[in-house]
């Protein structure tokens, strides 16, 4: 029996952008992201990771070509869509309770729901304890975690991450993107993750997107072969991670 064919869940067909006429940042790029499918993008500092995001997310407009969501081209900042900055953007007088619960407030839940639903965004990340602590007060990661607990409580459809682990030291890294691994298994819902670590990429995605120096364009594309469920750590064991993560190293060399 033939495999059903995959839905669109985010379409860029022929899209540039410049930044003034004289910065160009992004070339022709044609790019597919499907329904619960993990892509990460990759490349040289400078090449336009993150503006693909926002082209996306409608926070900038291309010079030519077409974004489209779900078959719906992206006039504006797409209801559907959550993004998450490498830096976790919390409001420093709230607590991590009331953080979460401003994605709720986004989302539109009503308010009797609210108190049920931190609870167990708290339980599901692993803050039960923390939940009257004050950014000051939390680590890197757990700062990460009550940013990304935010982003849930929102519950988009679609997961545009901009280096959201960027600024975490290795294991906590590691830790986050398992975290990240388990929701994403439960939702199944289409992350498209920007970072500039190579070995994040792999461990976490099912395709990985090497992109060129400025001005960007898709110079790879890499379907990542490993088993899920996966664990991010003990993935980094296997000759074929290594494998690829070398190849995907020679492509942004080159540059």
């Amino acid at each position: 029996m033939s495999e059903a064919p995959k839905k669109t869940a985010v379409e860029l067909h022929e899209v540039s952008l410049s930044y003034e006429p004289s910065i160009p940042v992004l070339r022709d790029i044609n790019l597919v992201i499907n329904e619960g499918e993990f892509v990460s993008i990759v490349g040289p500092s400078g090449c336009g990771k993150s503006s693909l995001l926002k082209l996306i997310s409608g926070l900038v407009n291309p010079i030519s070509g077409e974004v489209s969501v779900r078959g719906k081209k992206v006039v504006g900042t797409p209801p559907s869509i959550g993004f998450m900055f490498q830096r976790d953007a919390l409001l420093p007088w709230a607590n991590v309770k009331d953080n979460i619960r401003v994605g709720l407030e986004c989302a539109g839940v009503t308010r009797s729901d609210h108190d049920s639903r931190i609870q167990s965004l708290l339980d599901l990340l692993g803050l039960a304890e923390f939940g009257s602590h004050y950014p000051h007060a939390l680590s890197g990661g757990m700062r990460q975690r009550t940013a990304l607990g935010r982003l849930l409580a929102y519950a988009p459809e679609i997961y545009l991450m901009d280096e959201p682990f960027g600024a975490l030291d290795a294991l906590t890294k590691i830790a986050m993107g398992r975290e990240l691994l388990r929701i994403w298994g439960e939702q199944k819902r289409p992350v498209l993750f920007v970072t500039h670590d190579i070995e994040e990429a792999v461990s976490l995605s099912d395709r990985v997107v090497v992109m060129s120096w400025r001005p960007g364009t898709i110079k790879a594309n890499y379907e990542v072969a490993l088993e899920r469920p996966r664990d991010p750590r003990k993935v980094r064991m296997l000759p074929e991670f290594h494998a690829l993560v070398d190849k995907i190293w020679s492509d942004i060399t080159e540059e």
